[in-house]
């Protein structure tokens, strides 16, 4: 018999896997020094030659904007703060700006930490996936947008028929219009909420950011929502002031660089999820802190809670967690996923944590202003306004 083929050794395996790859990948040490780029990461980022690239600095290669082309923060760059916590990343989206020509590439970016301290980036080209993305969004927001009408039509009839002062009609017969009724709304919402995210995504729509005072727009935005947590037997909470020695209670007071409009619907439907998923007699709160040059809102309550299985997955499009407790509950799927997409359209991340039956904490981190440049940039949207609203001669 003929002498069987020699085995290639496992580290020559590895480095021809990762030749032949169409995704780049990087290793680093743990403050971030370059020790491996294998040839598609050289590629990607424009870098020309791996000689180029080890010994350095990772954030000298991987030069990242956001994916609407705005210059990102180390706060808000997540593969920053996933190299610094030595946190796992999945499927952040950024832009790549590679080498010296400047192209821009949309790249899906993953962290892996290694148990000797390497830190393992990977990240892909996602142009053919963003443009069958935006097909997607522009189908689901043509359709969206037809289907509306004939549903505002038939839940408009059903209103009718329900209504003792234009319509005759048995126990029976209301009942099933009421179902009917019920279920037209929530195609309707549906509908709308399909359009808010299919129109950021397709840029239809973007972010309009002013300096705000955090704890005075959010105050209005919650009492928006007392109504409906009175009515769901709920009580309600808004700040976590500090204690002084003397027992006095203290809030701090806080700018941020937000859209007003973006900001409403992110905790509207923090708080719609909070009250929908909290029994009579439970608690939600609201709380802003400073953190550096961070922001961070939280959305706290004492509901049925996420199952570990569940909340690495709440944040995507169309995802409901699916067990006894919140198969009776309404919803589109779509709520979080637009807090998520909000967020991060002005520049914040968001988080959650929860324990099954311990409730849930929803954070949403933006950019922070300093009281000096709230007051400049202030200056900058006042004197923009009076030159928008001077009559021309």
């Amino acid at each position: 018999m003929p002498a069987p083929a020699p085995v290639a050794p496992p580290n020559n395996l590895a480095e021809m896997a990762l030749a032949t790859i169409n995704d780049g990948v990087i290793i680093t040490d743990a403050s971030g020094v370059i020790e491996f780029i294998n040839p598609a990461a050289i590629t990607m980022t424009g870098c020309g030659a791996a000689e180029n690239a080890i010994g350095f600095d990772y954030a000298l290669i991987l030069k990242l904007e956001s994916k609407n082309g705005r210059t990102l923060s180390e706060a808000e760059n997540q593969l920053v703060q996933s190299m610094h916590t030595s946190q796992a990343l999945d499927g952040y989206e950024a832009c790549l700006i590679a080498g010296a020509s400047s192209k821009r590439i949309p790249i899906a970016i993953s962290m892996v930490p290694s148990a000797s301290t390497k830190r393992i980036i990977t990240f892909r080209n996602i142009t053919r996936e963003l443009a069958e993305e935006s097909e997607q969004a522009e189908f689901i927001s043509t359709a969206s947008h037809e289907m509306r009408t004939p549903v505002a039509s038939i839940e408009g009839y059903l209103s009718l028929a329900l209504n003792p002062q234009t319509a005759t009609i048995d126990d029976r017969a209301r009942g099933y219009l009421d179902a009917a009724h019920k279920a037209s709304k929530h195609l309707g919402h549906l509908f709308q909420d399909l359009l808010d995210t299919t129109n950021l995504d397709d840029d239809r729509i973007r972010p309009q950011l002013v300096p705000v005072e955090l704890d005075t727009l959010l105050k209005q935005i919650c009492q928006e929502f007392l109504p409906a947590l009175q009515n769901a037997g709920l009580a309600f909470q808004f700040g976590t002031p500090d204690a002084t020695a003397s027992g006095h209670q203290l809030s701090q007071v806080i700018y941020s660089f937000v859209d007003p409009n973006f900001l409403h619907e992110i905790i509207g439907n923090l708080l719609e999820n909070a009250i929908k998923y909290t029994k009579s007699g439970g608690t939600i709160s609201v709380s802003t802190r400073g953190d550096g040059d961070r922001v961070i809102i939280s959305v706290k309550d004492t509901g049925i809670g996420i199952s570990s299985n569940d909340i690495g997955h709440v944040f995507q499009k169309f995802y409901r967690a699916d067990n006894s407790d919140t198969r009776t509950i309404g919803g589109t799927g779509l709520g979080l996923y637009l807090v998520k997409q909000r967020t991060e359209a002005m520049g914040g991340r968001v988080w959650a944590e929860s324990m099954f039956g311990q409730g849930s904490t929803f954070y949403v981190s933006l950019p922070r202003l300093t009281p000096e440049e709230y007051e400049k940039r202030m200056i900058a949207v006042n004197n923009a306004n009076m030159i928008k609203n001077t009559p021309r001669t």
